[in-house]
């Protein structure tokens, strides 16, 4: 699988923590997992079988909080034809509002940005995301290159797996002389046949390296100073050099130094992340700063060019905890949004049950809609054909982003009018 957008990323992790936080009394939580190639009439019958037997609890109230779940994901199912091509997650549950007796139905579903392999039915007082968990992890293959003076050990690492691919050795002498050998000839063969292992190193990793499809970057680690004598000195294909994330130290130049990169992975494959955000605010920042009138910032700016279509790259900040609230007025039909942080969502609708309608002057206006800002500005960019990156605040530029520009920016495909 190719690199997956930032946007993604993000929509997944906001509904794992979304039905993460979901607790539910007993076994009264349903989690569907459907993968790909699986019949919908198959598993209808598997949940109307469930739906039978749960008849057969004995608590009443247990009894119809089941039931009512399998049935709400019966409905659910049925509104597909055909399983999508990565699978279809369903889950559906009664939440409790408060104490026992508060509960309510609620339903979520999901089709999964990669394929899941497994068919799961499970009840119980949590749903089970651990696969969707799964697929957060980083899914892109990097190649790991460990050497010294003796050996080479290639790897590739996929998601959390470790593959090693291959090794070889140098057949170079060490450094102490063979008898009879003046010092200059026994150090000319010796680099000599070190250029000539470099050689075999780059040739191996050109065939086992050069057509991966997902190939992210490529790791080269390694005691001493060879690895940088190797990378340094012109023997790698330039699409491979033009893909080396990090020359990294290790003890060892044989697998177990291939398991120290292993550890060392996560944080310089997350520096990728960090780089690429870094420069997609920069170029924000440049651009701003040179006052091209390629960069906006600013709500109503940004949404104006989404909505002409103006917009090439939409940068959003992930802490980013704005939403918009459709209000109504029951009365007269009056119909405003207004903005409001997460934490005041909790009390908005008591709040506005004391508002006054502008319009008709009468009381009780309703929230018709909660929608977070990222998710709006994220389907107009959607609509418009623009490119969306969810930008972290963890690095100087991603804060600035969030703390001087509102957390909403973009870069234009045309100068500002």
């Amino acid at each position: 699988m190719g690199k997956r957008s930032s946007l993604a990323l993000y929509r997944l992790k906001k509904a794992i923590e979304e039905l993460e936080s979901k607790q539910g009394h007993g076994t009264q939580l349903v989690s569907l997992l459907i993968p790909p190639g699986k019949q919908v009439s198959d598993v209808l019958n598997v949940l109307k079988q469930e739906y039978s037997t749960a008849a057969n609890i004995k608590s009443k109230s247990t009894r119809k909080n089941v039931q009512d779940s399998i049935m709400k994901a019966i409905q659910r199912l049925k509104l597909f034809n055909e399983v999508p091509p990565t699978g279809l997650i369903i889950y559906s549950g009664a939440i409790p509002r408060a104490g026992p007796g508060t509960e309510e139905i609620e339903t979520y579903v999901i089709i999964p940005p990669e394929p899941i392999n497994t068919y799961l039915y499970r009840c119980d007082d949590r749903f089970y995301v651990e696969p969707l968990k799964e697929m957060l992890r980083e899914q892109n293959s990097y190649g790991i290159l460990v050497m010294d003076n003796s050996e080479a050990v290639y790897a590739l690492l996929r998601g959390r797996r470790l593959e090693i691919l291959k090794k070889i050795t140098s057949g170079v002498p060490g450094k102490t002389r063979a008898g009879g050998q003046s010092a200059r000839r026994f150090e000319r063969l010796r680099e000599a046949e070190l250029n000539e292992y470099y050689k075999r190193v780059a040739s191996h990793a050109e065939k086992l390296f050069l057509d991966v499809p997902d190939l992210r970057g490529i790791i080269v680690g390694g005691p001493g100073p060879t690895k940088y004598e190797f990378v340094d000195g012109g023997y790698l294909h330039y699409m491979l050099k033009d893909k080396i994330l990090a020359v990294v130290d290790t003890s060892y130049a044989d697998e177990q130094g291939v398991r120290e990169v292993f550890e060392k992975a996560p944080e310089v494959i997350q520096s990728v992340r960090y780089v690429e955000e870094r420069n997609l605010v920069q170029r924000f920042l440049s651009e701003l700063g040179r006052n091209t009138g390629y960069a906006i910032y600013g709500e109503q700016e940004v949404r104006d060019a989404l909505l002409r279509g103006a917009v090439k790259t939409l940068l959003l900040s992930e802490d980013l905890d704005l939403y918009r609230v459709s209000v109504k007025c029951p009365s007269c039909g009056y119909v405003k949004s207004r903005v409001v942080r997460q934490k005041e969502l909790l009390g908005i609708s008591q709040k506005l049950e004391e508002e006054v309608c502008p319009k008709c002057g009468g009381q009780g206006l309703q929230v018709t809609d909660t929608k977070s800002l990222i998710d709006e500005f994220a389907e107009l960019a959607e609509a418009s054909g623009a490119e969306v990156e969810i930008i972290s605040a963890e690095t100087e530029e991603g804060a600035m982003l969030k703390n001087a520009f509102g957390g909403i920016a973009a870069i234009l495909r045309y100068k500002q009018p």
